[in-house]
């Protein structure tokens, strides 16, 4: 049996693009004499749908969607994942299913039976639990369909499971030939790897063919990476498709008809900053398109952090759509301005130079006489990062752009950032970016030429908001702050756990002090796209009012 497997990049709601795009991909695995075409899960609504999933209205359109795609596409199998309705009046409304159809019927339905409720994942808060575990027999081959988190119990891999049951095991004793799971599993830094060992021990481990058909393309704060894929009965990638890209591969399970290995294996990434590059390009191209923008503006600041944010900005969307702003005050410095315009007329973006100085001062004037100008303390330097913000807000809303905001994972971590100041914005394009990767990041840009001005990446860096400011007159070295925020905040490590790998205590109590007193921060964020294991939004969840404080010392 030959098998395409498409992944494509649905919009969640648009049922008329989504359905054009299986229509596009089943015609082109028809073209290639293809028995079967595979989509990804919940591929007719797009994933995460969310509270979309409460209307009833979304529901039925898009079982209408699909009903219209069974009667529209003839001559191929189809997989495909939908929402359904749960017949029974006992448990949650709907299921997360798959269909196969053919020919105007549909032939079989499964629905998901492992519903994850970590990180971004609130499915049980939706869907009732599967509870069939029966392959299908189709053109010979019994098939196993399975999605997305039905894959991710083997008790042989996962040491601690957090579920009862393992729907591939349950599958293979039923008598599967081939295992096909349909995916929307987002990208994070590790993922892909992860997944390929997984998947391709999970076939080797039942001598079962498994198909991994995966989405694609950004959906709010998630970014999803594609790379799906084939894996033969020893565990062996047979075809891969590329990621972070639409794409579509074939495989033939019986004679290979004319189809080489070499041809199944598309290009994909590699080092994991390659990896980061693209997610966020795609992701910020996404967000924005999907929002219905073109155009986007941001403010450079002559820092490494605005200069990273304007070039994925104009790879995502084509430098003629973005505008960058740069609004020297007082504080800053000439070399800031020679390095902003240089980066803008390397990376080929619009520039403007609106100076905020005086501003600031009408500011303290009617202020006065509660601020004096000469007596500054914190809250001149918020003012001047407000004003900035405002200035962007309002060349945002003239003249129709998205704006982006610029801050790292590092600052909004410790609230190195202004509320209603740099803060502002409709993205946060790296805001999942810790600043030593966004060092890394900047490197990988200029690997071949000067892209970024060296200067920007070599100097200490500054809010420029005081006299002679430096990050480190608040902040410990970046490299120490990073790899405490990672063990704090991705792996989940507590400040006794931190002290005994080594970090000095009251540099801990300091750090997670400032991570949990700036949570409010976080809460009126703009989304931000998500790259590593655990990044701010909606898959970290921690109340504002509470009082719980951290032992320093592990009992």
């Amino acid at each position: 049996m030959k098998i395409a497997i498409a992944q494509i990049n649905p919009v969640i709601g648009d049922f008329e693009y989504n359905s054009s795009r299986i229509k596009y991909y089943a015609g082109k695995a028809k073209e290639r004499s293809c028995d079967m075409v595979v989509f990804s899960e919940l591929v007719i609504s797009g994933y995460p749908p969310r509270d979309l999933l409460e209307k009833k209205d979304f529901i039925e359109a898009n079982l209408s969607c699909l009903f219209r795609l069974v009667d529209e596409i003839s001559g191929i199998g189809v997989i495909c994942g939908f929402v359904d309705k749960n017949p029974v009046d006992e448990g949650k409304p709907l299921y997360n299913s798959a269909a196969l159809f053919e020919n105007g019927k549909i032939l079989h339905r499964v629905n998901k039976r492992l519903l994850p409720t970590y990180d971004v994942f609130d499915e049980s808060r939706y869907f009732e639990a599967g509870t069939e575990c029966t392959p299908y027999t189709y053109k010979g081959e019994q098939i196993g369909i399975t999605i997305c988190e039905d894959v991710w119990n083997d008790k042989d891999i996962f040491k601690k499971r957090i579920y009862h049951i393992n729907p591939v095991e349950l599958m293979v004793k039923g008598g599967a030939s081939l295992l096909v799971n349909i995916s929307a599993s987002p990208f994070s830094v590790g993922k892909k790897e992860f997944r390929r060992n997984l998947f391709g021990a999970i076939a080797g481990k039942h001598k079962v063919p498994f198909i991994f058909a995966n989405q694609v393309g950004g959906n709010d704060s998630i970014i999803f990476d594609g790379t799906s894929a084939v894996f033969d009965g020893h565990g062996n990638i047979k075809a891969l498709a590329s990621d972070f890209e639409e794409d579509i591969i074939f495989y033939d399970f019986g004679e290979q008809t004319g189809i080489t290995y070499e041809k199944n294996i598309h290009p994909v990434s590699g080092a994991d900053v390659e990896q980061v590059m693209k997610a966020l390009i795609m992701g910020t191209r996404d967000y924005v398109v999907k929002c219905g923008f073109s155009k986007v503006v941001l403010g450079l600041s002559g820092g490494i952090d605005s200069a990273l944010t304007a070039f994925i900005a104009a790879q995502a969307l084509g430098s003629e759509n973005v505008l960058s702003v740069f609004m020297p005050s007082r504080y800053t410095s000439a070399d800031n301005y020679e390095d902003t315009k240089k980066l803008a007329e390397n990376i080929g973006v619009g520039f403007e130079v609106i100076p905020v100085d005086g501003v600031f001062k009408e500011f303290i004037r009617l202020l006065s006489p509660s601020f004096r100008e000469d007596d500054p303390d914190i809250t001149e330097q918020n003012l001047q990062a407000r004003i900035r913000g405002t200035v962007l807000m309002a060349l945002s809303n003239r003249q129709g752009r998205l704006l982006l905001s610029t801050g790292n994972k590092s600052e909004l971590a410790v609230g190195y950032c202004t509320l209603y100041g740099d803060m502002n914005g409709g993205l946060a394009v790296i805001s999942d970016i810790p600043k030593t990767v966004v060092y890394d990041l900047a490197h990988f840009i200029n690997r071949e030429k000067e892209i970024i001005p060296s200067r920007i990446i070599e100097k200490a860096p500054s809010a420029e908001l005081k006299p002679d400011q430096t990050d480190q007159d608040d902040l410990p070295p970046y490299e120490i702050l990073d790899s405490i925020l990672k063990g704090y905040i991705e792996d989940l490590k507590g400040a006794g756990e931190l002290i005994e790998s080594g970090f000095d205590p009251k540099l801990v109590k300091g750090v997670i002090s400032k991570v949990d007193m700036n949570e409010y921060k976080r809460h009126q964020a703009a989304p931000g796209l998500k790259v590593t294991t655990k990044a701010f939004g909606y898959g970290r969840r921690y109340p504002l009012a509470q009082r719980y404080t951290q032992s320093i010392y592990k009992k």
